[in-house]
């Protein structure tokens, strides 16, 4: 949806309108609290919307210029490589080798032909990923609910609103747009990013980013059935061997890392706000 919407705003003005409509409907809902968080606690909310504004940036943008199971492909290679440096063994470079393996496939015939901005906007998407992630997790410990995810939404609203404004101007306006901005906000960031949130504090990030690694897979299919978009024999294979390694990868990981702690923030604090705190407590 958020592909069929680039004629209309193009790829900034449809981060923009995500983003933007995201932090509404969440600060609206959540409510979340202003007062009892130290410098720290803010520290992980602002780099939490930094990584969400230029995830959404990078990876329209290569969706402009891309097939949508390529750009995804690539894009997970950024919690693929988390998986590979947050496990041990020598198994790892199994997973690292495969998922090469499928890269040098995608770009069998130059990425220059493949569109190195495309290719490059979905690379730098993936480093975005993995930070996104970690993020998350912390500001999940940090934050009762969703409150971090929701001043991290408004943070990379912020970020993000002057360069759709900049790129479609009045457009963004237009009640079509407004729509289906509404739309892909919510299918795309309002219940995703809630429900992975809620995920990660039962889950440590290296079980979480398996369930990630059909992502390339969902996406080429997605963008097989609704957008048109035809993938060659050996594209099919380059993204089945991702998913390989991306799964492989993150079982490795998840075996030879030790349970996750549950987590202490599911709820509001009760000690009393005397003031602003030093946020020494760790995530």
């Amino acid at each position: 949806m958020a592909a069929s919407l680039f004629p209309r705003v193009g790829a900034l003005g449809v981060v923009s309108l995500r983003l933007a409509v995201s932090a509404l409907v969440l600060l609206l809902v959540c409510r979340p609290a202003v007062r009892g968080y130290g410098r720290a606690d803010w520290a992980v909310v602002v780099g939490f919307g930094v990584a969400l504004a230029g995830m959404n940036t990078l990876i329209y943008q290569a969706i402009d210029r891309i097939p949508l199971g390529t750009a995804v492909t690539l894009e997970v290679l950024g919690p693929l490589a988390l998986s590979v440096v947050t496990a041990r063994g020598p198994g790892r470079w199994l997973w690292a080798g495969l998922a090469l393996a499928g890269v040098a496939l995608l770009g069998r015939s130059g990425f220059g032909e493949l569109n190195a901005a495309g290719a490059g906007c979905a690379l730098g998407a993936g480093v975005l990923w993995a930070a996104y992630i970690l993020l998350s997790a912390r500001a999940g410990s940090r934050f009762p609910r969703v409150d971090g995810l929701a001043w991290a939404m408004a943070c990379g609203a912020l970020l993000s609103l002057p360069l759709g404004v900049a790129g479609a101007g009045g457009a963004l306006l237009d009640p079509a747009a407004l729509a289906l901005g509404g739309v892909v906000a919510l299918l795309s960031s309002v219940l995703p990013y809630t429900l992975e949130l809620l995920s990660l504090r039962r889950l440590a990030p290296a079980a979480f980013s398996v369930l990630m690694s059909l992502s390339p897979a969902v996406a080429a299919l997605a963008g097989y059935l609704v957008l048109h978009q035809g993938l060659a024999l050996p594209d099919v294979a380059a993204i089945a061997l991702v998913v390989a390694a991306s799964a492989g990868a993150v079982r490795t990981a998840t075996a030879s890392a030790p349970a996750p702690a549950p987590a202490p923030a599911t709820k509001r604090r009760t000690r009393p706000r005397t003031g602003p705190r030093s946020g020494s407590r760790t995530g």
